[in-house]
């Protein structure tokens, strides 16, 4: 399939990415080569002892830690975090996680001026962009800012290998939305979507073998490779109903962000697929089933990963309320985003049918 647009706009936005098994050891040099002397080294709770060695590697570095990131980047965390960096006289954020903290870098990159360098132990690809999403007051909310994007992306593929499969599986479902949404973006580019096409291929080869033997550092590092495609997919263009669906899902009821992508990212793309068949072309081809949205659920169920929403701790007397949201600021879609086929697509998903019925 020939990716070529007889017009298109693209922009390409500036890092530097060093990828590779024991990638981390260079981290006091990368810190020294951005002119920085106080790095602020940030984690989760659950992934202290990880970020104990990211310490040990900043050395003389290393000026404080802050181990209180969680999901959906609330502000007033991301608040008390900056407060603590400008209390230390930190110039440099070091995040090592997923999502969660490379969501809180950004945050008190934004907010102070920052420059960050993340390493990426789990699929998700934010670290690829400029985006940042932050919840508050039940909502969950995105902007687009330069100050948000990390100057230096490692990824460690040994450092990737303390990922458990019951995360591995639901990130890689989650990279793989921005692959899949990014083919039939308003804003897509024959860049975007040659990435996404490698991003889906890569992830449709590495998968299986993670899930088979979670040792194999090969496809570890194939499903890193993918991630990265995929994050850098979302950071080129915007995305539709499945990543707004989410949002929604998340900010407002805390669901869990990467199992949430699972469970809906086969209904999105089910509900799209009609309006832009032939830009979705690539998911059947390489999930080997005509219908795109059905091929990932196959894949998605394969790979066990999380395929109902009522599992994640959503109520059924939620939907109504969800549709509500999502329908109040709806992001572009190829498709129209309409309050009955909606309502009906988000009741599959929470029962965790196959997307069609």
């Amino acid at each position: 399939m020939l990716h070529y647009r007889k017009q298109f706009i693209t922009q390409i936005s500036a890092g530097r990415v060093r990828f590779g098994a024991d990638a981390r050891y260079a981290l006091a040099d990368e810190i020294a080569a951005l002119g920085c002397q106080r790095a602020l080294i940030l984690s989760t709770a659950s992934q202290s002892s990880v970020a104990e060695d990211i310490i040990r590697l900043c050395g003389a570095a290393a000026a404080g830690r802050f181990s209180g990131a969680v999901m959906h980047t609330p502000v007033e965390i991301s608040e008390r975090a900056t407060d603590y960096a400008k209390k230390i006289n930190a110039d440099i954020l070091v995040a090592v996680g997923g999502g969660s903290t490379i969501g809180l870098s950004k945050a008190i990159a934004l907010r102070t001026g920052l420059p960050q360098i993340v390493l990426p132990v789990t699929y998700a690809g934010s670290e690829a962009t400029a985006i940042l999403g932050q919840t508050e007051n039940g909502i969950k909310s995105t902007l687009t800012s330069p100050l948000v994007k990390p100057a230096v992306i490692i990824y460690d593929i040994n450092l990737a290998a303390t990922l458990p499969l019951k995360v591995a599986i639901p990130s890689a479902m989650n990279a793989l939305a921005h692959a899949a949404e990014g083919l039939y973006a308003r804003d897509n580019s024959p860049l975007s979507s040659l990435m996404a096409v490698e991003g889906l291929r890569a992830f449709r080869k590495a998968l299986p073998r993670v899930v088979e033997d979670p040792e194999d550092a090969d496809a570890r590092g194939e499903a890193l490779y993918g991630a990265w495609l995929c994050g850098s997919v979302l950071g080129q263009v915007g995305m539709a109903l499945h990543h707004k669906l989410c949002h929604t899902l998340g900010g407002s009821f805390n669901l869990p962000h990467a199992e949430t992508h699972s469970v809906i990212l086969p209904h999105a793309i089910h509900y799209n697929a009609a309006a832009v068949p032939e830009r979705l072309t690539p998911v059947s081809e390489i999930f080997a089933n005509a219908s795109p949205g059905i091929a990932l659920y196959d894949f998605a169920k394969k790979m066990a990963a999380p395929l109902a929403l009522r599992d994640l701790g959503l109520q059924a007397s939620d939907l109504d309320r969800a549709v509500e949201i999502a329908l109040a600021k709806p992001y572009w879609n190829p498709r129209p985003v309409e309050r009955k086929p909606l309502r009906e697509m988000l009741q599959a998903a929470w029962l965790g049918e196959r997307p069609g019925g």
